[in-house]
């Protein structure tokens, strides 16, 4: 499957926002359905088609991007990309992303001259990454709560939070 980037239109917004709501409770309906496909009417013709679970999942997705007026890519998990469009993803420069790949903190393989990574391994990255800045901020809030760094500075100026 090749990569599919498709730029969402003011038109395909409103159908997606005004659909939007229905969709989301039909498809929180059938979450908790045993079955493992979803029977789905196409009005236009009167067919009858069957789709994994799965797909309606990302298609809710894919309606809730829309009516937010987000460009739509759909990329295959096994999918390799360039070293700049690892950058871009993770919104660092290229030289610190060869940085991280040249210390292996990141895996690539070698094409010729030019550096792939797989697209899941730059995902991986990203949410190990956000892991630790989770775990980092609680520990600075406890640790300020602890020292009473808090807000109670306002209340010693006789200040008011609002």
């Amino acid at each position: 499957m090749k990569t599919l980037i498709r730029r969402t239109t003011k038109e395909d917004q409103k159908i997606a926002l005004s659909s939007l709501k229905g969709f989301q409770v039909v498809s929180k309906r059938i979450k908790s359905s045993r079955e493992k496909g979803v029977k789905i009417k196409v009005q236009e013709t009167g067919e009858f088609i069957t789709i994994p679970k799965k797909a309606l999942t990302l298609l809710s997705a894919i309606i809730q991007n829309m009516a937010e007026g987000k460009t739509i890519s759909i990329v295959p998990w096994n999918s390799e990309v360039s070293t700049q469009q690892a950058a871009d993803m993770l919104n660092v420069s290229r030289p610190h992303l060869i940085k991280l790949l040249e210390t292996k903190i990141i895996p690539f393989k070698k094409v010729g001259s030019h550096r792939r990574i797989l697209l899941k391994d730059i995902i991986d990255y990203k949410e190990q990454l956000t892991k630790q800045r989770e775990a980092q901020l609680d520990f600075l809030s406890t640790q300020a709560q602890d020292l009473k760094l808090g807000y109670e500075w306002y209340i010693h100026l006789g200040l008011k939070l609002y």
